[in-house]
């Protein structure tokens, strides 16, 4: 047998003892269970979440980290040294937002082509080089230029991570996954502003200013982790390819029938162009990008000029600032987690949206107009927590009203790529400009995307309901551009 077609490095003998344990304690079990009894199912789906889950997760953290490191870089005397006048240092964050939105929709049929392990470890090895590069730039322009290429690097990874994700949870497991994603990855780049702080204080080493080492150190921390990853990245539940040390064929086989008995699409149709572009032609698409395009806005505008905003606006010391960024995304991770943990729940997605802009809407104007600093700073509490926690349930929005997997990997691209399109309004939403003035354009500029963010989510849900009654009236298949298509989905709103 070619190594290829090995279910992986465990034993078929370990399947065969589990049956026969199982028949010798006389448990009844269905034919879809495959013989796994209940707590075998949830110990397999742990095993799934520590090895998918917090790879990913700590994956993601360096990646978040890298793109928005420039806020901390800033502070710590970039800005002087590389004479970032006007507008250089918004753009210097815009410009990594056109290749990144440019290389994202080719990025989710790569990484079905050539597997996770290869496609996720060899990017951020390749960032992680051009990171450390950044180090030791000499002006604006080299910086811009490493920036670009970041983009194109950074742009296969988050896409590639939410469908590769959404391939092994059905549709009410998935929220927590993606919350638990996200959280590891938003709550962890969070305190990078403290090791930032620290790293300044290597200011003069080998000829190197303090914000040099910023960039290489947390480089070279993401070199160390694409190593691991290429260890530890898990493939598709379907794919034939060698997982070291994962699930056996019997175990893998039944995550890809709970997957098509949930939602009828764990099967992998080839490659078809015009199916996989047609996907476009459903309106929802573009909402769902829409969300998590104005959701990103708010979130960018707040990774990049947070400590600016506490230093320049809230009138914190530098050291201060690089420290005070972190809390609220600890706020932001138990929002997170209580969104995801209700709306799996309850089986819903579109309240919780827009609860978290009510958060939004609530700190916004306290952000901006309370007259004492230490009330500002609650303010962001609620902005960076109502936020973040918009875009695991967004994700999950998506997730749940897609069948097939092509438009699930348009819609991801999509997604994410609108996501890209935030990170250029974030860029430039708290400009240098308006620091004067408390950066009050960026703040109207942010409540009007909460308030678009919720008529966006009720537009959805209204059609979410028709559908489904007219699916329960007459019987009509939802979703059913592919030939399995079920008559028992339904969206979720």
């Amino acid at each position: 047998m070619a190594e290829s077609e090995k279910p992986g490095f465990e034993e078929a003998a370990l399947d065969k003892s589990r049956d026969s344990e199982s028949n010798a304690q006389g448990i009844s079990l269905q034919e879809s269970d495959f013989g796994f009894t209940p707590e075998e199912q949830k110990n397999i789906i742990k095993r799934i979440d520590r090895r998918l889950v917090v790879i990913l997760g700590f994956m993601y953290t360096v990646s978040l980290m890298d793109r928005t490191n420039l806020g901390s870089a800033n502070i710590a005397g970039m800005s002087k040294e590389l004479v970032l006048i006007n507008n250089r240092y918004n753009i210097a964050n815009l410009v990594f937002f056109t290749t990144y939105i440019v290389f994202q929709p080719p990025s989710t049929v790569l990484i079905r082509k050539i597997g996770p392990r290869t496609h996720l470890a060899v990017i951020t090895l390749l960032w992680g080089a051009v990171m450390i590069g950044m180090g030791f730039v000499k002006n604006f322009e080299q910086l811009a230029a490493m920036r670009v290429i970041l983009g194109v690097l950074e742009a296969g990874f988050f896409p590639s991570c939410v469908y590769l994700l959404s391939t092994w949870y059905t549709r009410y497991e998935v929220g927590r996954r993606y919350s638990m994603f996200y959280l590891l990855g938003c709550v962890a780049s969070a305190f990078a502003g403290i090791l930032a702080y620290g790293l300044m204080q290597l200011n003069g080493r080998e000829g190197l200013t303090g914000w040099r080492w910023i960039f290489i150190i947390e480089g070279t921390l993401t070199c160390a982790l694409a190593v691991i990853g290429y260890w530890l990245l898990v493939d598709f539940p379907d794919s034939k390819r060698l997982t070291w040390n994962f699930l056996g064929q019997r175990e893998l086989d039944w995550v890809v029938h709970r997957i098509q008995r949930d939602r009828g699409d764990s099967k992998i149709p080839p490659f078809n162009l015009r199916k996989f572009l047609g996907a476009g032609t459903d309106w929802k698409i573009w909402v769902y990008a829409l969300i998590f395009g104005f959701s990103t806005t708010i979130t960018y505008s707040l990774a990049f000029t947070l400590p600016l905003i506490l230093t320049r606006s809230l009138k914190f010391s530098v050291g201060a600032s690089q420290c005070l960024v972190a809390p609220p995304y600890a706020l932001a991770g138990i929002v997170m987690l209580l969104g995801a943990w209700v709306g799996d729940k309850l089986k819903m997605r579109g309240p919780i949206i827009i609860f978290n802009m009510v958060l939004c809407l609530i700190g916004l104007p306290i952000m901006g107009w309370a007259p004492h600093p230490g009330v500002r700073y609650f303010g962001v509490f609620l902005v960076t927590a109502g936020a973040n926690a918009n875009i695991p349930a967004t994700m999950s929005l998506q997730a749940n009203n897609v069948r097939g997997q092509w438009k699930r990997a348009f819609c991801s691209a999509t997604l994410v790529g609108f996501g890209g399109i935030g990170g250029i309004a974030g860029s430039l939403v708290f400009r240098e400009q308006d620091a004067q003035s408390g950066y009050k354009p960026g703040l109207y500029a942010s409540i009007g995307s909460s308030l678009l963010i919720i008529i966006l989510v009720l537009l959805l849900d209204f059609g979410f309901w028709k559908a489904n009654t007219k699916a329960d009236r007459e019987g009509i298949l939802l979703e059913d551009h592919d030939e399995d298509a079920g008559p028992d989905f339904r969206y979720t709103y």
